[in-house]
């Protein structure tokens, strides 16, 4: 009588195992880029930032009346301008903000008449037309730079 083989059906369980093993996998695989051979994190740079000169070191606080508007660059860079808009302070926070970049909109909460780096802002989500509050994130130190002409 020949014998055949009964392979076994793979269940939800295991659908999902495999799935969740798989995610895991490629998530360790993208984060290996972030660390440098000495277990550190990398520095943030990003090439597609416009170029600007500093002009001074860094500051914890700007003053929110010399700050006219900010521009979000990406999930970890905001640029505040001052006066007419060639001198200001790039943040570049110390962590990635989910959905800041995205979203191009945050708000903040403060008591005081400057934004700080141990100040928290929260992204704007305008997800089904309403805003909402995202993320949290803390904000990096201020640096002050010229940016170039427009």
């Amino acid at each position: 009588m020949p014998t055949t083989a009964v392979e076994p059906v793979p269940t939800a369980g295991t659908v999902v195992s495999l799935r969740l093993a798989l995610l895991a996998i490629a998530g360790a695989a993208a984060l290996s880029g972030c660390y440098n051979d000495r277990g550190g994190v990398e520095p943030y740079s990003d090439r597609r930032l416009p170029a600007v000169r500093i002009t001074g070191p860094d500051q914890s606080c700007i003053p929110l009346m010399q700050a006219r508007e900010s521009i979000v660059r990406d999930d970890r860079t905001i640029d505040f301008m001052a006066g007419t808009g060639r001198r200001g302070w790039r943040n570049v926070l110390p962590h990635s903000c989910p959905g800041l970049g995205f979203e191009r909109g945050f708000s903040y909460e403060t008591s005081l008449t400057q934004l700080c780096s141990t100040d928290i802002i929260r992204v704007l989500d305008r997800t089904g037309g309403d805003l909402r509050p995202g993320a949290a994130c803390g904000l990096g130190t201020f640096t002050p730079v010229e940016f170039p002409r427009r």
